[in-house]
């Protein structure tokens, strides 16, 4: 048979194009990687005891506060004690000008002696009984008016405690727009905190809460139940609580803020290192791969509790003696095969 020159060139390059098209296909059949089994560290959970609590948020207040002020407006005499002064119930705290008080002190002391004179006379007849009963109104009425301006000319502290505020200073006129002395009693002192209503029933009073302030952050200071509100919130669900410290150290000071721990029993729930939990990236849900006895894993929903250090409370989708993986779970998805290392 004979071949044109065009056709032997033809030739050629058609047995060219088919030795590189197998070496291409070998190239890449070669650089197929075979199937990898991920390897991954498990560890066997088990159950226990696990304090119910929960926490809440509020700030220190007095049992107490009081405003120290004069029934009228009058000049300050004295003031007696300062900012941060302690006081004992009953001390005396300033004294107001007593020019009204003197007046009254000597019309009270006249009006006795005019009943001791009346009170003669009306033993003998000498006076009628209404005009003895109007004397004995009159002295009555007096002592009164006496004592009222003794107490609002010698302010003295209804209650022990510390004096927080004082706004004016000795030789000032008092104006009763503000008060001359605050005083707050810190012993003990009281924090209210809003409780949710599914523990409505579990909240009682003298229950124990345990109180912790950023001042003293390694102390803790006992608390109890001192009053619960009847009724219950209808927006936030919630129903006030006021936990009392008797602070007889007066360390607890108003304004501190403070985290307010309850315990309302234990759980037996399953516990995991945290490593072991899977976060579903914009779902909010959490997953944990549990190893299968055929070397599998599963990629199981779970409903996670509170945290303790490096562990998990879980609620719900795990049993005691369940493997997980702790290690390695990037590489997993649902039914893969997994080589557990040693």
């Amino acid at each position: 048979m004979k071949y044109t020159k065009l056709t032997l060139i033809a030739i050629a390059v058609t047995g060219m194009l088919t030795a590189c098209g197998s070496k291409d296909s070998s190239n890449e059949q070669a650089a197929s990687p075979q199937q990898i089994t991920p390897v991954v560290s498990v560890e066997t959970v088990s159950a226990q005891d696990i304090d119910i609590t929960t926490t809440y948020t509020s700030n220190i207040e007095p049992n107490a506060t009081n405003n120290i002020v004069s029934q009228s407006a009058g000049r300050i005499s004295n003031i007696y004690v300062e900012v941060g002064a302690k006081v004992s119930k009953g001390q005396l705290l300033a004294q107001m000008d007593d020019v009204n008080l003197a007046k009254s002190r000597l019309q009270y002391v006249n009006d006795s002696i005019e009943l001791g004179r009346l009170t003669e006379l009306h033993k003998i007849g000498g006076v009628s009984q209404a005009d003895y009963d109007l004397a004995v109104m009159s002295l009555n009425i007096q002592k009164k008016t006496y004592a009222n301006l003794l107490e609002n000319t010698k302010l003295r502290s209804p209650i022990s405690g510390v004096v927080t505020t004082r706004n004016y200073d000795k030789g000032d006129m008092y104006s009763m727009a503000q008060p001359i002395f605050v005083v707050e009693q810190i012993v003990p002192v009281k924090m209210l905190i809003n409780v949710s209503e599914s523990q409505f029933t579990e909240v009682h009073e003298g229950m124990e809460f345990d109180v912790v302030t950023d001042a003293y952050p390694n102390e803790v200071f006992k608390g109890k139940v001192n009053l619960i509100y009847p009724t219950i919130n209808a927006n936030t669900h919630t129903f006030p609580v006021e936990v009392i410290v008797e602070n007889k150290d007066q360390k607890l000071r108003p304004g501190m803020f403070a985290r307010v721990t309850a315990n309302f029993g234990t759980n037996h729930h399953v516990v995991v290192p945290d490593v072991s939990v899977v976060k579903q990236m914009g779902s909010g849900e959490h997953f944990i791969y549990v190893l299968q006895a055929d070397n599998t894993v599963k990629y199981q929903l779970v409903e996670i509790g509170k945290r303790m250090g490096d562990k998990y409370e879980i609620i719900s989708g795990i049993n005691e003696g369940d493997k997980v993986v702790t290690e390695g779970q990037v590489r997993l998805k649902n039914g893969i095969a997994v080589e557990v290392k040693k």
